[in-house]
């Protein structure tokens, strides 16, 4: 065989054992590729949320309302490199209260840094988990920007996630997912943000609708503006929910493949059981029950997307539907101004989820665990009273370290906006600008 075809022929050959060699010893390509598609996806329920907010509130308000989910995509990003990551994955400092590492201000010293297994075997770089966490960093207080919109000053509520970010989200990352965080050592199961997101989101927009007090006006009967708007916006949210929850596992295997599924169980388990609650109490099936279902499903999930099997997603996706609807109506007979229900379908479908998943766990997960607290073996008993704990101190320090920040930032440079403000509309109050055309009187 002449000798230049001999080498044409080895070349793939070559090219298949250098591959091999750069993903064992830098990372692996196929799951940098996905946890790079998950980052994006993650980003991406940003606008959706935006979108899904935008078109419940006033015609006045829906620039000012998406304006929550954006400028929070600016402001945490910046603050989530600076000292957010260092926070929330570095080591333990102040008791453990929050992380800290040099190497992780503005990201200094992972310029070259690998991941990697419990093998050794290079994963991702590094880059790519601290962007993927980040998504979550900023996702979070826009959430919560939900309880309170139509009320609060643009300069108010940028103070105001910024504090909270680096106060109330980035102490509750590091105690459930950083490898020396108390409750991650505890094996508090929170696969993908049920604790971290949905429940601190939840709870401290509770506090922050309460503290700054209903609209003004007859706020009960205002309609949303756009609920073609609202249907994408929870579209994108569930296109998006695929990297939240599966690119949680960081990874590209069977578990990612596992989290998937049950995401999408339990988005159409709790967008059919709203449908179903609505039509025999309200005896129509709306589009936005429809769209309050899937957020539901999504959100009991998210914490018990590694763990859960098919029929559990199922029942957290119904569970989730029936006591978030359930929530709603508590909220109309309590009268607080939760506006847009970030406690009534985050908070509380955080805390179903959360609680319950102990109840749909597969039996595999139990093996080889060891009690906690006792000797012998992990039983479902315990790891509930685990979930419980998790949730309790999620719920307390949220309350309490909102409530702190809140006051800070109203007593300094004000958060509620002024009758005249509220009355304008926050468009063209805060941003000189308008949504549509015309501006809803209301």
């Amino acid at each position: 065989m002449n000798k230049n075809l001999k080498i044409l022929l080895s070349l793939p050959l070559i090219f298949i054992s250098l591959g091999a060699f750069a993903q064992g010893t830098d990372t692996d390509h196929g799951i940098t590729s996905w946890m790079l598609t998950s980052t994006a996806l993650v980003l991406l329920m940003v606008p959706g949320l935006a979108m899904f907010y935008g078109g419940l509130v006033r015609t006045k308000n829906v620039l000012g309302t998406m304006m929550h989910s954006f400028t929070a995509m600016g402001v945490m990003t910046i603050l989530w490199a600076a000292v957010g990551y260092s926070m929330s994955f570095g080591g333990n400092i102040l008791g453990g209260w929050f992380g800290w590492s040099p190497d992780y201000f503005f990201l200094q010293g992972i310029d070259n840094s690998i991941i990697k297994d419990d093998a050794g075997m290079g994963i991702i770089p590094e880059y790519i988990f601290t962007m993927f966490q980040g998504k979550f960093a900023i996702i979070t207080p826009a959430i919560l920007a939900g309880a309170f919109a139509e009320r609060v000053t643009f300069k108010g509520y940028v103070i105001f996630i910024a504090l909270w970010g680096l106060l109330v989200y980035n102490p509750l990352c590091h105690w459930v997912w950083a490898s020396d965080g108390f409750l991650f050592n505890m094996d508090a199961i929170d696969f993908a943000g049920g604790t971290v997101v949905h429940i601190s989101a939840g709870v401290s927009g509770l506090v922050a609708a309460i503290y700054l007090g209903a609209r003004r006006g007859n706020y009960k009967k205002i309609t949303p503006n756009n609920l073609v708007m609202t249907m994408m916006g929870v579209g994108l949210l569930w296109v998006g929910w695929f990297g939240f929850n599966a690119g949680s596992s960081i990874n590209s295997g069977l578990s990612t493949a596992q989290a998937l599924t049950v995401t999408q169980i339990a988005a159409a388990a709790g967008a059919v059981t709203w449908l179903l609650i609505e039509g025999f109490h309200q005896g129509k099936a709306s589009a936005l029950g429809l769209a309050s279902g899937v957020l539901a499903g999504l959100v009991a999930i998210t914490p018990a997307a590694g763990v859960v099997t098919p029929i559990g997603a199922l029942a957290l996706g119904f569970f989730a539907s029936v006591i978030c609807y359930g929530a709603l109506i508590l909220k109309n007979k309590l009268g607080y101004d939760d506006t847009l229900d970030a406690f009534g379908i985050h908070g509380v479908g955080g805390i179903v989820g959360a609680i319950f998943l102990t109840f749909f766990i597969r039996a595999s997960w139990f093996d080889g665990m060891e009690s906690y607290f006792f000797t012998g073996n992990r039983t479902m008993a315990e790891q509930l009273g685990i979930q419980s704990l998790a949730v309790g101190i999620a719920i307390v320090y949220s309350i309490i370290s909102t409530l702190i920040v809140l006051l800070v930032v109203d007593k300094t440079i004000g958060l509620r906006s002024t009758k005249e403000e509220e009355m304008k509309g926050l468009d063209d109050s805060y941003h000189g600008e308008r949504g549509y055309g015309m501006v809803n009187p209301q």
